[in-house]
């Protein structure tokens, strides 16, 4: 509504001013359907009598747009103050058109303003749209005239229902001359002040017109066939309202011929209002005169009605296109956006839907504002963030500078120690630290860079030296190693309890080995781990089946001791059941912990893995024997008829 999208016109949105007039203009209202003849609801109906005519609002219906153009904002302001200080009855179409207008020539203002601000070296980080002092002026002549133009809406109302107590009366009367066939002839004169006066009494509420002009209709008529007297009189009536009708049916038939659908539309809501105040013709024709006349009726509204469902058509295919871009809009995320290029990247993305958005027509008039509103929300929530991000990279930069320089002091200071394992684990951990700090102004990044690369480096080639000699000793460590996972893999595929003292043995001399070389640590650990994890897969296995049967075995001789023991063993499961799991998730979480904070490997972090294994275990051991309990309750049950 006017109303509703009109507090949002201040609102200027970075990089799409010159789009925003769109929110700000009301689309022109679509005439409604239920001013439309009502002939074609009304085709099974045979007789004149029941012909739904248009409503008494007809008179009310939208006339077509203004044909003022105005070429400057201050034309457009002129004009709205004109209106209030005339006080003039306000044309809606023209108020649309005003509004439109005024924001079109206000967002145009401010597209040169920025497009002068960045000829003139600008950035689009410090650019503010320029304060239009007209805007105020605008907004509350259009303020002023919505409330005068609710204030007679609702005077029209009021004289609506006044129209309709004295119409109703009217009506009765005629039921009542109607009713009468002896009086009919003396009552003629009575029947025409009264038609003449109903004639004179306009608008009523809309929802009781069609109602109200069938019965008054019906009545009429009904009076008329009752006249045994006074033939003459009677049938000059009917001959003055055949014609009227007959040329009305002319009209409505030559409108099938008028250009302007709308301008048609509109003229049939004037003769279908003169047809209400034209009185009865001769029985014998009155279906067949009506039948032409709604005939022709139909013909125009079809051509309403394809007008506008076109237009519809055309706005949902515009509702879905700015949803589609406001979807786009929505999916780019700033959050991973560390650099200028990135940013700019998206806002070339952005500018680019902005553009796409501006060759796309309305929406639907109820949700045009909404969905505008959506994607200009979205510009500026991208817009303000991006100004943030330049604002705090600066300090960012500088702050990650001395962070940086701090780190190249400390690696300087270490590139001549001889403390090979501890001074690599600073080491490491400083170059852990420099990735984690972030960029550094450009014009130091290379020099602080070289300077750090340098020291590392330096400490790094000392401890190669220095431990090459001891690289054939760790050939030999890897071969006995590499013989302990040939050991293994051979007893993985054995069976039998016995094997499990031969693993620990190896196990043991694995353990006792030294040092390998460097590039087949990993490997050779995920080798030994995996096999040993699949012989103690198979064990557990193994053991898991054994204790399963034994509790079977010892749960068929609770059964035997009476149901409470077994209910009362299953209730010591349970207990056990959720301690345990309470057991795992302290164990999960300090692994979590101990993952994130600990060097891989670390004799913590194997523990609590062991742990944790173990516990899922017995978790799941413990499951079984439950829902074993519970099937032999339920056999139990079964057997009893329970």
């Amino acid at each position: 509504m006017m109303e509703s999208s009109e507090t949002n016109e201040t609102t200027a949105m970075e990089q799409s001013a010159e789009i925003n007039a769109e929110v700000r203009q009301n689309e022109p209202t679509q005439p409604q359907a239920t001013d439309t003849v009502a002939a074609e609801t009304a085709v099974s109906e045979p007789t004149e009598s029941q012909e739904v005519a248009v409503e008494e609002t007809a008179a009310e219906s939208e006339a077509t747009p203004t044909a003022n153009i105005y070429k400057t904002k201050e034309e457009v302001v002129a004009r709205a103050r004109q209106i209030v200080e005339t006080g003039e009855a306000s044309d809606k179409q023209e108020l649309d058109l005003l509004k439109q207008l005024f924001y079109k020539f206000h967002n145009a203002e401010a597209v040169k303003a920025r497009e002068e601000h960045f000829a003139a070296g600008g950035t689009e980080e410090d650019f503010q749209p320029p304060v239009d002092t007209q805007e105020p002026v605008f907004r509350a002549a259009m303020q002023t005239i919505r409330e005068r133009r609710a204030a007679l809406l609702q005077e029209q109302e009021m004289q609506k229902k006044k129209n309709l107590e004295r119409k109703l009366q009217i009506l009765e009367r005629i039921q009542q001359l109607a009713a009468t066939p002896d009086e009919a002839n003396q009552a003629y004169d009575e029947m025409k002040a009264l038609q003449a006066e109903w004639k004179e009494i306009k608008a009523v509420p809309a929802e009781q017109a069609t109602e109200l002009w069938k019965n008054y209709q019906l009545y009429v008529e009904q009076f008329y066939d009752l006249l045994k007297l006074g033939h003459e009189l009677r049938d000059y009536d009917f001959k003055k309202n055949l014609e009227t009708k007959t040329r009305l049916c002319e009209q409505a038939e030559a409108l099938a011929e008028v250009p302007d659908v709308i301008q048609a539309f509109n003229q049939l809501q004037k003769l279908h209002q003169e047809w209400k105040e034209t009185g009865p013709v001769a029985k014998e024709i009155r279906e067949e005169l009506w039948a032409r006349f709604k005939n022709a009726s139909t013909v125009v509204n079809k051509r309403h009605q394809a007008h506008f469902e076109a237009i519809k058509q055309a706005e949902e295919e515009n509702l879905t296109k700015k949803t589609a871009l406001c979807e786009q809009l929505e999916a780019e995320k700033t959050d991973g956006l560390k650099t200028f290029a990135d940013w700019d990247a998206v806002t070339q993305r952005i500018i680019a839907l902005q553009a796409q958005w501006k060759t796309i027509g309305y929406a639907p008039q109820k949700v045009n504002a909404q969905i505008f509103e959506r994607f200009r929300k979205g510009c500026d929530a991208f817009f303000e963030q991006k100004a943030q991000f330049f604002r705090k990279l600066k300090e960012e930069l500088n702050a990650n500078l001395a962070k940086k320089k701090e780190l190249v002091e400390k690696a300087e200071a270490l590139a001549t120690s001889t403390e090979w394992r501890s001074t690599n684990d600073i080491l490491v951990n400083l170059q852990k630290q420099w990735k984690e700090i972030g960029a550094v102004p450009h014009k130091y990044s290379d020099a602080l860079w070289k300077r750090f690369v340098g020291a590392c480096d330096k400490f790094f080639e000392a401890k190669k030296k220095a431990n090459s000699e001891a690289h054939g000793e760790e050939k030999a460590n890897m071969e006995q190693k590499q013989g302990i996972i040939s050991a293994l893999k051979e007893l993985a595929a054995k069976e039998g309890e016995d094997i499990m003292q031969q693993v620990k043995e190896l196990q043991q001399k694995w353990n006792e080995i030294g040092h390998v070389p460097f590039r087949e640590k990993d490997r050779l650990y995920k080798e030994y781990r995996e096999v040993c994890d699949k012989i103690y897969g198979a064990f557990s296995a193994t053991q898991r089946q054994r204790r399963m049967n034994n509790f079977r075995t010892n749960l068929a001789q609770k059964i035997e001791k009476g149901a409470s023991t077994i209910d009362t063993e299953r209730q010591r499961m349970m207990r056990a059941y959720e301690r345990m799991q309470e057991e795992l998730k302290t164990y999960e979480n300090n692994l979590c912990f101990l993952t994130s904070n600990s060097k891989k490997g670390n004799s913590l972090v194997d523990l609590a893995k062991k742990k944790a294994d173990k516990l899922r275990e017995e978790l799941s051991l413990l499951a079984q024997k439950i829902k074993a309990v519970d099937e032999q309750i339920r056999k139990e049950r079964e057997e009893k008829g329970e």
